[in-house]
C-alpha cells in the first residue's frame, strides 16, 4: 500500500493490542518505585538497614536492565502473545510471593520475579506500535508511550502511600493482582504477530559477561554504607565490573550478533546525549526514592503524605509533556533541553541549600520545578540523540537507552541510600544524621545536573543543524 493509501486510524483489535500491552508496561513501571514509601515501615519490622531495604527498588531496575539486554532476541525467537502472556504470568507470581512474604528476603524475591514483566513489557510495547500503527500516528503514540516511561515511576510513591493508608504495604500487591489478571484477559486475543519468528541463537557469554559487569558494580556501590570507600568489597566490585565490560566488548568486537551494538557510540552526539540521559534517569529515581524516605524519616510525615506530595509535580509534568515535544519541533533542541536543564539545576540547588530543614511543602515546590525540568530535558534528549543515529541503527540505539536508563535508575537507587545513611555518630539522632546524608545526596544530583551542561555543549558543539 503507498504512503497516500496508508490508512489514517489504528483497527479495532490492534488498538485493544497497544492498549493491553500499554497497561501491562505502566503497572510494570509504577510498582518500580510505589515499595519507596515503605522502607522506614520495612525497616522497622523486618530488621533490616536502608542500604538493604533499598533493594526492594534496586533489585528490580537491575532485572529490568538485565532483560533489556535480551529484547532484540526476544521479538524474533517469541511472538508477541507469548511475550504478552509471560510478562503478565510472572507479574501475577511475583505479586503473589510479594503479598504473601513472611520476611525480607521472599519478598524481594517475589519483586526479582515481577520486575519480568516490565523487563518484557516495556520493548513489547515500542514493538507493538511501530509495528501495527501507520506512519502518519506513529508520534502519537510513541509520545503516549514517553508519557508512561516517565510518569509511571513518579507516581510510584503516591501509589503505595495510599495504599499503605488504606491497608499495609501487602495492598500494593494485592491491589495490582486483579488488574494485571484483567489486563492478561483483555490482551490476549487482541495481540497479533506482525512479523515471523526465527529460531536465533542467544549468545548467553555476551549476556553473562554484561550481567556480572551490572551486578558487580551495584554489589560494590551498595557496600559504601558499611564497609567504604577503599574496601575490597566496593573496589573489587568496581574492577570485576569494569573488567567483564572490557571483556564484553571485546567478544562482541568479534562477534556477528551483539547483544548491544557498541559502534553506535562511535556518534559523539548520540554518546553525549545518552551520557546526559541516563544522568537525568539516575537522578529522576534517586529523588524518588530519597523523597519520601526524607519526608518519614526526618520531617515525620506518614507514607500517604510522602506519597502524595510528589503527585503535584508528576500530573503537572504529565500535562505540559505534549508541549515539551512541541518545543523542540519548534524551536529545536537546544531550548527545550537547556531550559529543561536550568530548571532541574534550580531545584537540585535548593534541595541542597535547605536539605536539612526541608517541610513537605518546600519539598512538593521544588519537586515540580525539578520535575518539570527533569522531563522537559529527558525526553527531548533522548529524541536529538536519536535523530542523529542511522535509521539501520534505530532500533540497536532504543535498546541502549532503555537498558541504560534501568541500570542508572537502579544505581540512582543504590548511591543515594548510602549517602542518606552515611553520617553516622556525633551523638546525632537518626533523623538529623539522616537530614545531613540526604543533604549528600542533594548535593550530588546538583553536581550531576552541571556536569550535563558539559554534555550538552559538547552535543550541540558537535550538531551542525538542531532541528
Amino acid at each position: 500500500m503507498s504512503a497516500n493509501m496508508e490508512p489514517q486510524k489504528v483497527a479495532g483489535k490492534r488498538l485493544v493490542a497497544i492498549a493491553a500491552v500499554a497497561l501491562m508496561a505502566f503497572i510494570g513501571i509504577l510498582v518500580e518505585t510505589s515499595m519507596n514509601v515503605t522502607f522506614p515501615t520495612l525497616m522497622r519490622t523486618m530488621h533490616v538497614s536502608l542500604s538493604t531495604v533499598q533493594w526492594i527498588t534496586t533489585g528490580y531496575l537491575l532485572t529490568v536492565a538485565l532483560l533489556m539486554i535480551t529484547s532484540a532476541f526476544l521479538k524474533q525467537r517469541f511472538t508477541n502473545r507469548q511475550l504478552f502472556t509471560a510478562g503478565a504470568l510472572l507479574f501475577i507470581l511475583g505479586d503473589l510471593i510479594g503479598a504473601l512474604a513472611p520476611n525480607f528476603w521472599i519478598l524481594l524475591l517475589g519483586r526479582l520475579i515481577q520486575s519480568g514483566c516490565a523487563g518484557i513489557a516495556i520493548p513489547l510495547m515500542i514493538n507493538v506500535i511501530v509495528e501495527s500503527v501507520p506512519r502518519s500516528r506513529l508520534g502519537f503514540y510513541m509520545g503516549m508511550s514517553s508519557l508512561i516511561l516517565m510518569i509511571a515511576p513518579a507516581s510510584g510513591p503516591t501509589f503505595g502511600g495510599l495504599m499503605v493508608a488504606l491497608a499495609n504495604w501487602r495492598l500494593i500487591f494485592w491491589a495490582t493482582l486483579p488488574v494485571e489478571i484483567l489486563i492478561l484477559i483483555f490482551g490476549w486475543n487482541a495481540l497479533e504477530q506482525y512479523t515471523p519468528t526465527k529460531a536465533v541463537k542467544f549468545d548467553w557469554r555476551q549476556f553473562a559477561l554484561l550481567a556480572v559487569a551490572f551486578v558487580a558494580i551495584m554489589l560494590g556501590v551498595n557496600s559504601l554504607t558499611t564497609a567504604g570507600w577503599l574496601s575490597w568489597q566496593f573496589l573489587g566490585g568496581l574492577v570485576l565490573g569494569i573488567g567483564a565490560l572490557g571483556a564484553y566488548v571485546q567478544v562482541a568486537k568479534h562477534s556477528d550478533k551483539q547483544l548491544l551494538k557498541l559502534e553506535i557510540f562511535r556518534n559523539p552526539i548520540f554518546t553525549y546525549s545518552f551520557f546526559a540521559y541516563v544522568i537525568l534517569q539516575f537522578c529522576n529515581i534517586g529523588i524518588n526514592f530519597a523523597l519520601p524516605n526524607y519526608a518519614q524519616i526526618v520531617v515525620g510525615a506518614t507514607s500517604l503524605i510522602g506519597g502524595l506530595m510528589l503527585l503535584p509535580g508528576s500530573l503537572i509534568t504529565a500535562f505540559l509533556q505534549p508541549w515539551f515535544g512541541h518545543l523542540l519541533d519548534e524551536h529545536g533542541a537546544k531550548l527545550p533541553i537547556m531550559l529543561g536543564s536550568s530548571l532541574f539545576l534550580l531545584a537540585a540547588l535548593g534541595f541542597t541549600l535547605w536539605g536539612q530543614r526541608l517541610t513537605v511543602i518546600m519539598i512538593a515546590g521544588l519537586y515540580i520545578v525539578f520535575s518539570i525540568g527533569r522531563s522537559m530535558a529527558f525526553s527531548n534528549t533522548m529524541t536529538n540523540g536519536l535523530k542523529e543515529v542511522d535509521l539501520s541503527q534505530r532500533a540497536d540505539a532504543n535498546a541502549i537507552y532503555n537498558t541504560g536508563q534501568q541500570f542508572a535508575g537502579s544505581l540512582g537507587t543504590t548511591i543515594l541510600a548510602a549517602l542518606m545513611s552515611s553520617v553516622k555518630g556525633g551523638g546525632l539522632s537518626y533523623a538529623a544524621a539522616t537530614a545531613r546524608g540526604s543533604q549528600l545526596a542533594f548535593g550530588l544530583i546538583a553536581l550531576l545536573g552541571i556536569i550535563n551542561f558539559g554534555f550538552y555543549f559538547v552535543v550541540f558543539k558537535h550538531q551542525k543543524q538542531d532541528a
